[in-house]
């Protein structure tokens, strides 16, 4: 089994087959390369890129033009989430078709629970693609 939850206590002595039961507050949030963005990884698998994270985006954080590379699906657990397409609050549920693009703001902040099977490729002004953390998109994930 390659899925690991970072920094979960108690975890490397399981049975490969055992639950992983996650306390969520033992993790640490981590920054992620946009400003006012961080994050706690819940659970991710390397090899694949599978991932699920608490996203944490403070007031007036935007998480700049990226593309959804496989569907990627997102629970509001607070606050707003809001782009040209429309906004989803606390409670509410979007998800997003593969291939699609956008930039997603939180205007008053948001907290998310994200689902992603593979993670975002971020597009800056030069061209160049990157993950949330700021890696070369192709080399760590193709």
């Amino acid at each position: 089994m390659t899925a690991i939850t970072p920094g979960a206590l108690n975890h490397e002595d399981l049975e490969p087959l055992a639950s992983r039961f996650v306390n969520v507050d033992n993790l640490s949030w981590e920054p992620s390369q946009f400003p006012g963005i961080e994050f706690k990884t819940l659970l991710i698998e390397p090899d694949t890129g599978l991932l699920t994270a608490l996203v944490r985006m403070a007031p007036g954080s935007t998480l700049p033009d990226h593309q959804h590379v496989q569907i990627e699906q997102t629970y509001v657990i607070d606050g707003n989430l809001v782009d040209e397409d429309g906004t989803v609050g606390s409670g509410q549920f979007v998800w997003r078709p593969a291939g699609s693009r956008h930039a997603a703001h939180a205007p008053e902040g948001a907290l998310i629970l994200g689902i992603f099977i593979k993670p975002n490729r971020f597009f800056d002004s030069a061209g160049d693609t990157t993950d949330m953390l700021g890696r070369d998109y192709d080399s760590t994930w193709s």
